[in-house]
């Protein structure tokens, strides 16, 4: 493997044998940031995220944006050849991420044990719903049931206080993607003063709780259980809340400080409400009619252009195509492009970490699938007959 040269995570090798979002979405972060990610896929299926619809041309729009800047090899691990074969990878890897519920890879004989005996240096990241031990770890569920048991859940509701379904994948991604992530860049920084590896052990739920370190502070030091629409921050108070507008499109206003709130009111001829910004009852229902009155008034694009000059915490609520065309997403570099073998010229989302001395960049599209089977065997040391044979008899 080459050297590093101007990316942070590059000359670190990482198998990737995840599938769906949590895993890829970690990965793709690492790989952004340098590393070689090899995608283990399924011979003749690969990543059950290729299948998922909106298509493309051939793939899912939804795997295009997960898997740039990786390769793909395909191997049946349920062969023997194929098990030797993933050995023989790891034992030259640095890092393993896998998303099977525990108890899998050790029935494979691929586990953290057998594995680091032959690589004592490999960085060994399983990412599982529960985690792997306790009571629920081999329950199955998904991004939804994670945060419904961690509590998050019931954060979100309505104004009727139902809980809802939230728009984004946030224990999927926060409480996996991105603490995988970070637990596997902090074994590699402790492998660099010992040596050796270890087994990171991430819950989806465990990420997902530890979110509640704003919101916990409720139960944990006052006896309140926090749900939506109870809280200050969670539907209750009307100076951090949203309010239609008067072309059915959407506000928030998120105001917190009291400077703000005062200069709001001025803004908006509201004088009388300066000194009651967190009403509760019978009065905070009140002033939520008042406001629901005001912003009735105006179309969202009108508000927003006349509370420009106000500095206060105020926002449309955008729809995704919106987000996509705002300026300041484009402007951070956070919509970008790419060329496809098969699905053309295709849409990216940027880099989120951004770094001043060795910056991301997309260096190869999402992969078709075991496209780099035959250059990752032969940098393995496998002849062009045997990785032919392998290939015939659906090993790889």
């Amino acid at each position: 493997m080459t050297p590093p040269s101007g990316r942070a995570l590059e000359g670190l090798r990482i198998l990737d044998l995840t599938r769906l979002l949590p895993g890829s979405f970690c990965t793709q972060l690492l790989a952004d940031m340098g590393a070689e990610v090899i995608k283990i896929e399924e011979p003749g299926r690969g990543d059950y995220n290729r299948e998922f619809e909106p298509i493309n041309v051939k793939e899912s729009g939804s795997f295009l944006l997960l898997n740039r800047n990786k390769k793909s090899v395909t191997l049946n691990l349920k062969t023997d050849e194929g098990k030797a074969i993933f050995r023989d990878l790891a034992a030259e890897a640095d890092v393993l991420v896998e998303g099977f519920r525990p108890g899998v890879m050790a029935r494979l004989g691929l586990d953290y044990e057998t594995l680091s005996a032959v690589n004592p240096r490999l960085v060994y990241c399983a990412i599982s719903g529960f985690g792997q031990d306790g009571p629920y770890r081999l329950m199955p569920g998904h991004d939804l049931n994670y945060l419904a048991l961690a509590g998050g859940l019931r954060l979100f509701a309505d104004r009727e206080g139902r809980p809802i379904v939230p728009g984004l994948s946030i224990a999927d991604v926060g409480g996996g993607s991105q603490m995988a992530a970070t637990g596997i860049l902090g074994a590699l920084l402790a492998r660099n003063r010992t040596g050796a590896g270890q087994f990171v052990d991430i819950s989806m739920t465990d990420g997902a709780f530890s979110w509640l370190a704003y919101h916990g502070a409720d139960w944990l030091f006052a006896g309140i259980n926090p749900r939506g629409g109870t809280r200050p921050f969670l539907g209750q108070a009307p100076c951090y809340n949203v309010y239609e507008c008067g072309d059915e499109r959407w506000v928030a206003l998120g105001i917190i400080e009291a400077h703000f709130w005062e200069r709001f009111c001025r803004a908006v001829g509201l004088g009388d409400l300066i000194a009651d910004q967190w009403p509760e009852g019978v009065a905070a229902k009140a002033q939520f009619s008042r406001l629901n009155a005001l912003f009735r008034t105006r179309d969202r694009d009108q508000w927003v252009a006349d509370l420009a000059g106000a500095d206060v915490p105020f926002s449309a609520i955008y729809d995704v195509g919106e987000a996509f065309d705002d300026p300041q997403i484009r402007a951070r570099n956070m919509v970008l492009e790419v060329e496809h073998p098969i699905e053309g010229r295709i849409p990216q989302l940027g880099f989120p970490i951004k770094l001043s001395g060795t910056p991301c960049d997309i260096r190869t599209p999402p992969p078709l699938l075991g496209e780099h089977t035959d250059e990752v065997l032969r940098e393995a040391g496998y002849d062009a007959a045997r990785i032919a044979d392998l290939a015939r008899r659906n090993v790889t």
